[in-house]
Parts: structure tokens; sequence; C-alpha cells
């Protein structure tokens, strides 16, 4: 299973617009349900800072194909005050 943790930071005055594009992106998801990929982001306590975390199962991701995706990336460099950090990432472990 191939997972991607991305990081970064955006603009105050950005996050809550960043919040609603990361959320139109899960409505398409929801509507093209793909198999064996599994989505998650945080938005961290300082309001600015958010988390993704992709996991797929050897398939390619679905999110470059979405137009929602396609329309959150396309101006994230201006409304970022810290770039995406994108690693690779492997599970020690986890519960429930």
């Amino acid at each position: 299973m191939r997972r991607v943790v991305v990081r970064y930071r955006v603009k105050p005055d950005e996050a809550d617009r960043n919040e609603q594009l990361v959320r139109a992106v899960y409505e398409e998801l929801h509507r093209a349900d793909p198999p064996g990929f599994r989505y998650r982001t945080l938005r961290l306590d300082d309001g600015v800072t958010f988390v993704h975390i992709a996991e797929s199962d050897g398939a390619e991701a679905p999110l470059p194909q979405l137009g929602s995706f396609q329309e959150f990336q396309k101006d994230i460099a201006a409304r970022c005050d810290e770039p995406p950090l994108v690693m690779e990432a492997t599970e020690v472990g986890s519960f429930g």
C-alpha cells in the first residue's frame, strides 16, 4: 500500500477558502467512489496548517483526474505561506 502525506500552511485569510476547496474534492470523491483509495485531511489547531493523507492499494491515485482537485491545486502556491511538503510514509502501527 502506498501512503503519501502532504503538509502545508496557508495564509490566514486563505484558510477558509482552502477548506472549501478541500471539501469540494471530498464531494467529488464520494460520487466517484474510487476502489482501493483512502484519503483524509486534517486542519490543525493553528487554523492554517493542513495535512492530507492519501493511501492507495497500488492502483493509480484518482486525485489528479478530479476537476475539483485540479481547481484546488490551481492556485495553491498563492494561498500558501509554507508550500506543500510531500512525503511517502510507512505505517508503524494503528489502532481502531
